[in-house]
């Protein structure tokens, strides 16, 4: 049976550092390596799309990455509770046009007893900016 560390119930250290790893992992912007991180039959619901499996995740991931150039991420503990953990974050990136922008957004996570997210809902918002006001 697959394990991803740390096990829930979570502590503050120990949903932080879930947190970190989620960060570290998307920063890496490596589908296949992101989707460890889930069940087989993960459930997200990422804006307006709704993702079934980690097939349909590194799918999704890639054609994010191909349309979010530079992409990064800050991400940050909200709240947590026995296997759930709640984050915000912001994210910027540019189009092929060279248009920055800046995502807000929640995400509200549910992991099994192995450590792996089996539920990720997501709301994001999207605020174009300038090159010059980045802070990622």
């Amino acid at each position: 049976m697959e394990q991803k560390l740390p096990l829930p119930p979570f502590t503050f250290e120990t949903a932080t550092q879930k947190v970190q790893m989620a960060q570290d992992a998307w920063n890496s912007r490596d589908p296949q390596r992101i989707a460890l991180a889930y069940t087989i039959d993960t459930e997200w619901r990422n804006r307006d799309q709704f993702i079934n499996g980690r097939e349909q995740v590194i799918a999704f991931l890639t054609h994010k990455w191909e349309r979010e150039l530079n992409y990064k991420l800050k991400k940050e503990i909200w709240a947590f509770t026995g296997n759930r953990i709640a984050v915000r974050f912001e994210y910027e990136y540019h189009d092929h046009t060279g248009q920055w922008y800046r995502a807000y957004g929640n995400e509200n996570w549910e992991f099994d007893q192995n450590g792996l997210m089996q539920k990720r809902y997501a709301s994001i918002n999207d605020l174009k900016i300038e090159e010059g006001d980045r802070r990622l």
